[in-house]
């Protein structure tokens, strides 16, 4: 079974903390946290500005098959939207998609992708 838990990210997405979650979601997001089943918000978007440019827009934070999958959809500068996801308890990218660009399990990037 898959539940979701989201946090929208406008602006400035480091501005924005665990308060704009919902009590529920915030809590089990937490607990996860204070596990170590999953890394921390501020830690998946340091993994994003290394692999993308662009502005996030919004983190969902989702569990599926008993694991912690962070989802995160970017507007790059270009006009594209992107969505990353990323492995919650390791920070790696899991798979990237957008117009132009497909990532899976650690192929090579495509014209998104920062320094190409």
């Amino acid at each position: 079974m898959k539940r979701l838990f989201s946090l929208l990210i406008f602006g400035l997405v480091l501005a924005t903390g665990p308060g704009a979650w919902a009590d529920g979601d915030q809590d089990a997001a937490r607990a996860a946290l204070q596990r170590g089943e999953i890394v921390s918000l501020e830690r998946i978007l340091d993994a994003v500005r290394r692999d993308f440019s662009g502005r996030v827009v919004e983190v969902e934070l989702e569990q599926e098959d008993g694991g912690w999958i962070y989802e995160v959809k970017l507007l790059a500068h270009h006009g594209a939207v992107i969505e990353a996801r990323y492995d919650a308890r390791t920070a790696a990218l899991i798979r990237a998609r957008g117009r132009g660009m497909e990532r899976d399990h650690g192929d090579r990037m495509g014209p998104m992708h920062r320094g190409n």
